[in-house]
């Protein structure tokens, strides 16, 4: 599409699918944020994901946790002892290659998820608080988009941080469009 129309479509951009009031959490609930939903709607095209949901997990269910190394922990569940990781490994990889397909120009991530979180606490096996890693599908979105812009939801509430970040976005569209 490098005859100029790039200009009058919106970047596409995957989110965490409870920024926008999407009922997936583990509580049954969202994490609605406005500035997301509604101020930055008018300027992106969302492409909604929720790893933990589109596995299979409930909605309620139990709360998971990263255990382990901080280069490859495990995700489990926090009452169960259930062993989540290779089922989720699993459908990263999958996810992450359709959205290779859809062309996405940038991701906002929910902060503190097991699995989309940048940088969320990691425990030892005993259950203390041992470091802090990434989650498990942000993990390997940045390993398959390392010059994708992705952030976390709460850098996003800056103003001058939020225009920052939409410029990376719209540079990244751009240039997927010129190629």
């Amino acid at each position: 599409m490098a005859d100029g129309n790039y200009l009058m479509t919106r970047p596409r951009v995957g989110i965490s699918s409870c920024l926008l009031g999407e009922e997936v959490r583990y509580d049954g609930g969202h994490k609605r944020n406005p500035v997301l939903a509604d101020i930055l709607s008018d300027q992106v095209e969302w492409v909604p994901v929720c790893p933990e949901f589109e596995i299979g997990m409930d909605v309620p269910r139990e709360p998971v946790r990263l255990v382990g190394e901080r280069s490859a922990p495990r995700m489990i569940g926090e009452e169960s002892g259930r062993d989540w990781t290779g089922k989720m490994e699993l459908f990263c990889a999958d996810r992450v290659e359709a959205l290779s397909k859809l062309e996405i120009h940038g991701f906002v991530l929910k902060s503190r998820s097991p699995s989309c979180g940048l940088k969320v606490p990691v425990h030892d096996d005993e259950g203390v608080e041992a470091g802090e890693t990434s989650g498990l599908f942000a993990r390997i979105l940045r390993e398959k988009f390392p010059l994708l812009p992705i952030v976390e939801e709460s850098e996003l509430e800056d103003n001058k941080a939020r225009e920052r970040w939409m410029k990376k976005v719209r540079t990244a569209a751009i240039r997927q469009t010129a190629e």
